[in-house]
């Protein structure tokens, strides 16, 4: 019995659970301004610190300074998610096109190519992206292409090794004998062939950027305020933990949802998509 992709997806209830958490999470993020209760920039230092469900009009309390707290988190995620999302493309892209080139071309290209990508996994992203940040102004695209910049040598190598693989294949020669430019065979005959491994890498990949722009604005280096990221409320919300520790719970525990969302989705496509797994027994 032959079993869809569709079919083997939804017999993946972890995949399931991730796919319902990071809809819901995307769609909250869109519709941040219509489902917002209040302002999250508005201050009201008369409600400082207000408990969860201790007042009305302020399901999650608000923070040391009285801005509501579910607000800062919708807004906060649609911040979060557009820079995981504009770095996991920078990282998808940056690393498709190395490692096409690489694993097409060969030779000296692919040698030097590969001693590159060797290099820059020499170094702890972390570490990278602290340089980087250090000397470039924050804002919402730079933290993005600062994380897709440093994140993107594990794609190229499954890319390269897909396309040394695929470029032996007989829809490849076929292409040559027809007279198909190098280009053409790169970007039209072997990167369609290798969407489903991109596809997969795409996803983890925003789980990654979502979790290095969580530490590096925790560390003081991302988005900064007044505009709310998960990460930043992280940082505001350190030195209340003792007394109000929801201020910290909260972006934590949506950084946490996020992060598990997009693992379990990826794994989930991973398994739907591998061809090994197309005839079900």
């Amino acid at each position: 019995m032959r079993v869809g992709v569709w079919g083997r997806f939804r017999r993946h209830p972890l995949a399931v659970f991730g796919f319902v958490t990071v809809a819901v999470l995307c769609l909250a993020a869109l519709f941040s301004p219509f489902i917002a209760p209040h302002d999250p920039l508005l201050l009201d230092t008369s409600r400082r610190f207000v408990a969860p469900f201790a007042r009305a009009g302020f399901v999650l309390g608000t923070d040391e300074l009285g801005r509501d707290t579910l607000s800062r988190l919708l807004y906060g995620g649609r911040i979060s998610l557009t820079v995981g999302l504009v770095a996991m493309v920078t990282t998808v892209v940056t690393g498709a096109v190395i490692g096409l080139l690489a694993g097409y071309l060969g030779g000296l290209i692919d040698t030097l190519l590969m001693r590159f990508v060797d290099t820059m996994l020499c170094f702890p992203q972390i570490f990278l992206l602290l340089v980087i940040a250090a000397f470039v102004p924050p804002s919402l695209i730079s933290i993005a292409l600062i994380i897709g910049l440093t994140s993107w040598m594990e794609v190229s190598r499954i890319v390269r090794a897909e396309i040394l693989h695929l470029k032996e294949q007989d829809f490849v020669q076929a292409a040559r004998a027809l007279g198909a430019s190098g280009g053409r065979i790169m970007f039209q005959e072997l990167l369609p062939n290798i969407a489903a491994p991109l596809l997969v890498a795409a996803t983890l990949r925003v789980a990654s950027a979502v979790l290095a722009e969580s530490y590096i604005s925790y560390l003081g280096y991302g988005v900064q305020p007044p505009l709310a990221s998960w990460g930043n409320m992280l940082t505001n919300a350190q030195g209340y933990f003792d007394t109000v520790p929801w201020l910290a719970i909260l972006p934590g525990a949506m950084i946490t949802l996020t992060v598990m969302g997009f693992n379990f989705l990826g794994d989930g496509l991973r398994d739907a998509l591998d061809p090994r797994l197309r005839m079900d027994k």
